[in-house]
């Protein structure tokens, strides 16, 4: 069994629920230091009811994707990864933004959560819904992003479901020994590390769709007559070849294959393929040149700010 495929999942939402629980350990932490403990059990309501609705996000996804494919099953070739196409384009926007506003907003964050925390507790008839929709949203918008990419890998069966479970879980082992047991963890390091491969799972992502759009391009060509010109490149002296994705960059399969261990890991995790076609090299330099830049942009622009804010020793 393949669990390498599991991997980029378990980094997704090992990630976003690191995120999910900072929230949650605030809000309890404030609930405490309020004497509003009694409030405890609306927070864990809005974790599951968000695990429930991530969850049912998921089926929903997946039966649309059955159904969308049965329609017409002489264009299931086309469609399957048409979809997987346009789910991947999804997740890589949803990623993308996460990855670059939640990284600036990172440093607010529990000033927000306290101020969201406050205004519910004004509200005393509301106190606990307004903390339950507080928890709710935090873990449903994670629980979102991880669907998306799910859903544009839906083929490859359960194991990227199980890695999801697996990251969530691990987020809520970190978050337990973050506030129930105090263990220290540098949460600024932590999400920097889990940035740089999300920027390189999300850049291995824009390969994978560009080659899901050739691939269902193909498809229609062969299957239609009237659309045979949608492959505008087509190299008839090799047996390997693209539809729209121009010529071929390398092939190392022979060398490395990305089927196999250790390609498979490559794969996995930083995009790597045997065989690259010059539209995807170019699309994958694009997305890490632009996305890239702008994340590592905020890193840098939040460890000035942190600098700027250490007083200066006296002598």
């Amino acid at each position: 069994m393949n669990f390498s495929i599991a991997l980029p999942t378990f980094v997704i939402t090992l990630r976003e629920g690191v995120e999910a629980a900072l929230v949650v350990g605030i809000v309890l932490a404030l609930l405490k230091k309020a004497k509003q403990s009694h409030l405890n059990s609306w927070v864990y309501a809005g974790v599951g009811v968000g695990i429930i609705v991530s969850a049912l996000i998921g089926v929903l996804f997946t039966e649309i994707i059955k159904f969308l494919g049965s329609i017409n099953p002489q264009y299931t070739s086309v469609v399957e990864p048409t979809l997987e196409g346009v789910f991947s384009i999804l997740a890589i926007i949803m990623l993308s933004w996460m990855l670059i506003w939640m990284t600036k907003q990172a440093r607010f964050m529990k000033a927000q959560v306290e101020g969201a925390v406050n205004e519910a507790l004004t509200q005393n008839s509301n106190a606990g819904w307004g903390v339950f929709s507080l928890i709710l949203v935090a873990v449903v918008r994670e629980g979102f992003e991880t669907v998306l990419f799910v859903a544009a890998n839906f083929q490859q069966g359960l194991l990227p479901t199980l890695g999801a479970l697996g990251g969530l879980a691990t987020a809520a082992g970190i978050g337990v020994l973050l506030f129930k047991w105090g263990v220290k963890i540098n949460i600024r390091q932590f999400f920097q590390i889990m940035g740089v491969l999300l920027v390189l799972i999300v850049a291995g992502l824009v390969i994978s769709a560009l080659k899901h759009f050739d691939d269902a391009m193909a498809s229609l060509a062969l299957s239609n007559r009237a659309s045979e010109n949608l492959c505008f490149y087509y190299e008839h002296f090799t047996k390997i070849h693209s539809c729209i994705l121009g010529p071929m960059v390398w092939n190392t399969a022979n060398i490395l294959p990305d089927s196999k261990f250790p390609g498979i890991i490559l794969k996995s995790l930083f995009g790597y393929r045997d065989k690259l076609y010059i539209v995807q090299a170019v699309g994958y330099l694009v997305f890490l040149i632009s996305i890239g830049g702008l994340y590592f942009r905020s890193i840098m622009g939040g460890n000035m700010q942190k600098q700027k804010n250490i007083p200066v020793a006296e002598k």
